[in-house]
């Protein structure tokens, strides 16, 4: 029997192929497509390795449809030898006049960042929200037992048991300063208490107006640094600005051919030793070729590390040391690639990195696929390090 197999189009951020996030696993091999056009749109449909390509399947039914065989069909001069043999259960005689009609599936339009983004805060909004108001409607008069339910909803949300008490006390002043009996007005009160905490830190932006920008992007492994870096310079190339990459990881299997993927298709330049090499080097080298090159911002890429490894940590100050030295006229931003979905740990790794590094910002990658988004309140309470760039899975 022929199966149709439906094909999801996915739009990356980058105008091709989607690279995988950081990983010690090799890609898989690229696939062959062909787009198939027709009245109303295009779809692309995939081969794979061991499938009838799509001019034989369509010579197939088309001598079915003219009474021959299956096998006149797919032989050709180059191959006569049959490529697959399509097995027909029963087909029955239809009408002279019967006429077959193309269907070609409509092209799903392409969302918009703020509605993907919407869309990806789904999870962590529906967590938080559905806590609280299930606290709220089982209580019509604000006592104890009201709070500590409300303070369980907010651990429950991943605010982290800190942030969740300093949240609650102001809370508890905020129901005597304002005289709040009714318990749905906590909603609102806990609302304004979060956006305080939120937006006490100033989120200004990461390049330097007047002058060059350094960016030096740190984390655990598997955050997404090194796809976030190539988001990074498509971002600021498509703003007109002259990007340099440093691939500083040169620890991790693959990860400068990686990198270097991004850059091509980012149509950016790199900079890059050979695997192994001192990291250091690498930025020393990357320094000096955006002197030369007056790049407007240059990226340095560096390996996943733990925050238990003291000498990778080391080797981030001794990177942040080479940066101050060689570049003083740049501006340093220092930015740690944080998975959402990790939660609380989450707030561990900005405490530990931000004893050797000077953590000047987050990037907080794959938002839309976790409910623990709360965890972001918590580092703000903590640190009042900035979220400067947000990183979506689904396109």
């Amino acid at each position: 029997m022929l199966q149709e197999e439906k094909v999801d189009t996915i739009n990356e951020t980058l105008p091709s192929e989607k690279v995988e996030e950081d990983s010690d696993e090799q890609e898989e091999a690229p696939v062959d497509e062909k787009s198939l056009s027709g009245e109303q749109g295009k779809v692309k449909v995939t081969e794979t390795e061991g499938a009838p390509k799509v001019e034989e399947v369509n010579a197939a039914v088309e001598a079915i449809l003219q009474d021959k065989t299956t096998e006149e069909a797919v032989q050709t001069e180059e191959n006569p030898e049959v490529v697959e043999e399509i097995q027909v259960e029963e087909v029955e005689a239809k009408q002279e006049n019967t006429q077959v009609e193309e269907v070609v599936a409509p092209v799903e339009k392409k969302k918009g960042f703020m509605k993907r983004l919407i869309s990806g805060l789904t999870k962590t909004r529906d967590n938080f929200l559905k806590g609280v108001e299930d606290v709220l409607s089982n209580f019509k008069h604000i006592d104890e037992d009201l709070y500590e339910e409300l303070e369980e909803a907010l651990i429950m949300a991943d605010f982290g048991v800190d942030t969740t008490l300093k949240i609650m006390d102001e809370l508890r002043q905020k129901v005597k300063s304002d005289k709040i009996t009714d318990p749905q007005a906590l909603k609102v009160a806990l609302q304004e208490i979060i956006t305080t905490i939120l937006t006490k830190t100033p989120t200004e932006s990461i390049l330097n107006p007047d002058g060059p920008t350094v960016i030096l992007v740190i984390g655990v492994n598997g955050v997404g640094k090194t796809t976030s870096i190539g988001k990074m310079s498509h971002l600021y190339k498509s703003e007109g600005k002259k990007v340099l990459v440093a691939a500083a990881d040169t620890f991790r299997a693959a990860a400068i051919e990686q990198l270097q993927v991004w850059c091509e298709r980012a149509g950016v330049e790199i900079i890059k030793h050979d695997e192994g090499t001192d990291a250091a080097a690498v930025v020393f080298d990357a320094i000096a070729a955006a002197k030369a090159r007056n790049s407007d911002v240059l990226i340095c890429d560096t390996a996943g590390r733990l925050q238990n490894k003291t000498n990778l940590m080391k080797e981030l100050e001794k990177i942040s040391r080479i940066i101050a030295r060689e570049y003083p006229e740049a501006k340093k931003e220092i930015l740690i690639a944080l998975d959402a979905t990790t939660g609380q740990n989450a707030i561990q790794q900005v405490k530990l990195f931000k004893e050797v590094a000077e953590i000047s910002g987050i990037i907080l990658t794959k938002l839309d696929g976790t409910a623990k988004g709360g965890a972001i309140v918590g580092i703000y309470e903590n640190f009042e390090v900035p979220v400067n760039l947000l990183g979506l899975v689904k396109k």
